[in-house]
């Protein structure tokens, strides 16, 4: 059953994706499986960042670093994933607008969860 609730999560994370690529003027998602596979990025440099760093520098630390990390993380995930373009400032809106949904509907990736 944890093996489910990965799966939905990461569904749930690339549906936000595709509305966060909707909203943000230069964030640009190619289809369902791209925002799949940028999540799963996302969630892989995000994990690797809160090793390095620490976790207050997550966006669940909640500061001005985590939120420019999440930025840095969404920019860098572009070069690792087909379809998806992001500049900069598409970038900074689309960590606005990801902490925002979060706010509303919370979700967290297996690597959060396992801890």
């Amino acid at each position: 059953m944890r093996f489910l609730g990965h799966v939905v999560r990461f569904i749930v994370s690339a549906l936000v994706l595709l509305v966060v690529g909707w909203i943000v003027p230069n964030f640009s998602v190619g289809g369902f499986w791209s925002a799949l596979m940028l999540a799963l990025v996302i969630a892989l440099l995000g994990w690797i960042a809160e090793g390095i760093f620490g976790r207050k520098t997550t966006p669940f630390g909640r500061g001005i670093v985590g939120f420019l990390v999440s930025a840095l993380v969404i920019w860098l995930a572009q070069f690792i994933v087909a379809g998806v373009s992001v500049s900069i400032i598409g970038a900074i809106l689309a960590a606005l607008v990801i902490g925002i949904i979060d706010l509303f509907l919370p979700v967290s990736t297996p690597f959060e969860a396992a801890k």
